[in-house]
């Protein structure tokens, strides 16, 4: 008796727990159903709405990307040889030849060197080769439903529907990547909001396809989060081991003279450039042994995109090849 009360219990908790499909539909088909009535409520045509929302399931494999662990087991130098190859290099070089038409008109307006508008096109998709298989509404409708960051995707997602509402895209054709960021540029739906632009003129703000949005939007980015067209991203360096780590860092930052004093020098062990005005800060991707980096303002506006020292560094490093 005592074994089959226990099972029955064991029972009742895994239900409780782990709840049958069907009651899992249900809960998503009600959460469904108000998340229609709040989009309505803020400004979504019903048409919009149905269309975008309508038949849609939440998706396991999303949950199961959403609870992996970031990066963390890679090494700078890793993630620097698989992000910068010579492939890449090549082929951001000839597209810049081939766009620079376009790349120069975004320079131009929004203060961005071309070479950066390209190697974020590159890391981010491949230069739109890679945007991400998954639609969008249902990824983002999966990841607000789930409750880890409910708030930050049900906000998102409102986003997207405003977007696909103002006639920028289709529910459809709205693809990205399986948190939700979307076109070549892997813009999230609020950045989108905030950022993107009609390059071409045709009155959508298209980063899945058109080019001359996709460049616009990407240096509009930069531009208003404070970027320097006439100053570089950083520069490689050599840096004693000796620093102390706590003056590493993006905010720890000093004049090329002060850290010329620390004993950093250019990779070859000539001096750093005298350049009043001009404050750095020392970063070390994979602490004091591994390759070191002084960077400026700019790089620091790479980081509002993507708050990780790999990402950056590799952006700024892949727009030196490209420039070259």
């Amino acid at each position: 008796m005592y074994y089959f009360r226990k099972i029955i219990y064991l029972s009742v908790l895994l239900l409780f727990l782990f709840p049958l499909p069907s009651q899992a539909s249900q809960n998503f088909d009600q959460w469904l159903a108000d998340l229609k009535q709040e989009s309505i409520q803020k400004g979504i045509s019903v048409e919009t709405v149905n269309a975008a929302l309508s038949g849609i399931k939440p998706i396991p494999r999303v949950i199961e990307l959403d609870r992996k662990q970031p990066e963390g087991s890679m090494t700078f130098a890793q993630y620097r040889k698989r992000v910068i190859n010579q492939a890449r290099i090549d082929k951001g070089r000839r597209l810049l030849r081939e766009h620079r038409t376009e790349l120069d008109r975004a320079s131009a307006k929004y203060g961005v060197q071309p070479q950066y508008i390209v190697a974020l096109w590159g890391i981010e998709t491949s230069y739109g080769d890679n945007t991400g298989g998954f639609k969008v509404v249902p990824a983002l409708a999966t990841l607000a439903f789930d409750g880890r960051r409910s708030k930050f995707f049900r906000g998102e997602l409102i986003n997207a529907l405003k977007i696909i509402d103002g006639g920028h895209i289709s529910a459809k054709a709205m693809k990205g990547s399986w948190a939700g960021a979307m076109g070549q540029n892997q813009f999230m739906p609020s950045s989108f909001k905030a950022y993107a632009v009609d390059g071409n003129n045709d009155g959508r703000r298209d980063i899945w396809t058109s080019l001359p949005d996709v460049f616009a939007s990407t240096a509009n980015y930069l531009g208003t989060n404070g970027w320097k067209g006439d100053k570089k991203w950083g520069r490689a360096v050599k840096a004693p081991q000796s620093i102390p780590k706590s003056l590493a860092g993006i905010k720890n930052k000093k004049s090329l003279d002060a850290w010329k004093n620390m004993g950093v020098t250019l990779p070859g062990g000539g001096a750093l450039p005298t350049v009043p005005g001009i404050k750095a800060a020392l970063v070390r991707p994979d602490g004091a042994s591994g390759p070191a980096f002084l960077v400026y303002d700019n790089y620091g506006v790479i980081m509002t995109w993507n708050k990780s020292t790999y990402f950056a560094t590799s952006v700024g490093l892949l727009a030196d090849k490209i420039a070259q």
